[in-house]
């Protein structure tokens, strides 16, 4: 039997080059990335209809749901080499909804509503928004971009946008009334939000971060209290987060920075990139210590000299 298997093998026709194999991928698989962001879509339409049901808990939670799915729909499209045109375009479309008119529906109707500016602030939260996607639209078209430009956004990207814009919300639902759910706090915020959706300020691209491997272990630690922290206080954990993120801009300023006044830099990866700017800011620290000591010697030979001088 082993014998007739070798005999088939061999006498098995061989495959030219020129005959073309089969799709690998099928039409559904190719399918799965739009699939994703349409479920996206759904769960920030849900989020409009909690909202205006008054169950404030399940539309930041559709919103939520809604941001995590953007975050997959990309990276799967791009694991199965399944991008297309279409795709980018629908994706966009979403995040204009699920980010931009679906939390600005849901703050109106929970928090603006009771005064007569509480729409005109949702209308320019929503009018960000869109014209943050329409730039991102445009910047990734640039094909004459530096490389690393891929490592940063260009404002507060949308989905952030959309958290950052709950976070009042979110408090209201964890603490109840107070100074975080008044009008000019809430319209405050939101417009802060708007502005720094729309405005040219850097911050980090997550899918260009990397984990050195000695940390690996710490983060899986800091990603478990996270899921269990957002179990038990998810609330807390949004408004806990929505700070983080706040507190790296200036870090993704300094950065982009750094990497924009270093053109050798441009086309390194991130990890090599910031091995080379930490190394170059401890030579700096080694620096300042060294003119730190010498001074007090160079002022104690001054000292010594003027003493003999007035010998």
């Amino acid at each position: 039997m082993t014998e007739g298997r070798n005999q088939a093998r061999h006498n098995r026709p061989a495959v030219t080059s020129n005959e073309q194999s089969p799709p690998i991928r099928s039409a559904g698989v190719r399918l799965l990335p739009s699939a994703i962001t349409i479920l996206a879509l759904c769960a920030g339409l849900s989020a409009v209809k909690f909202g205006l049901e008054g169950r404030i808990g399940l539309a930041i939670a559709a919103i939520g749901a809604a941001a995590i799915l953007d975050g997959v729909d990309g990276r799967i499209a791009r694991l199965l080499d399944a991008t297309t045109k279409i795709g980018a375009e629908l994706d966009s479309l979403c995040d204009a909804i699920n980010f931009g008119v679906a939390p600005a529906l849901v703050i109106y109707v929970t928090l603006l509503h009771g005064n007569n500016g509480g729409w005109i602030v949702a209308l320019v939260y929503v009018v960000a928004i869109v014209l943050r996607l329409a730039r991102f639209n445009v910047l990734t078209d640039d094909e004459n971009a530096p490389a690393y430009r891929k490592d940063y956004f260009v404002g507060v990207p949308s989905p952030a946008g959309g958290l950052i814009a709950l976070a009042p919300l979110a408090a209201w639902e964890q603490w109840g009334t107070g100074w975080w759910t008044s009008f000019p706090f809430v319209a405050a915020w939101t417009v802060g939000a708007a502005a720094l959706i729309v405005s040219r300020v850097p911050t980090m691209a997550m899918k260009q971060v990397s984990v050195p491997p000695k940390m690996a272990a710490l983060l899986l630690i800091v990603v478990a209290l996270v899921a269990a922290g957002t179990i038990t206080y998810p609330y807390v954990v949004l408004v806990a987060l929505v700070l983080v993120y706040l507190a790296h801009i200036p870090y993704a300023i300094h950065s982009k920075r750094w990497v924009a006044a270093r053109p050798e830099t441009w086309d390194i990866p991130p990890g090599e990139r910031r091995a080379l700017r930490r190394s170059s800011a401890q030579r700096r620290s080694l620096t300042r210590l060294g003119m730190r000591r010498s001074k007090p010697k160079g002022r104690s030979s001054r000292v010594a000299g003027r003493g003999r001088s007035r010998r």
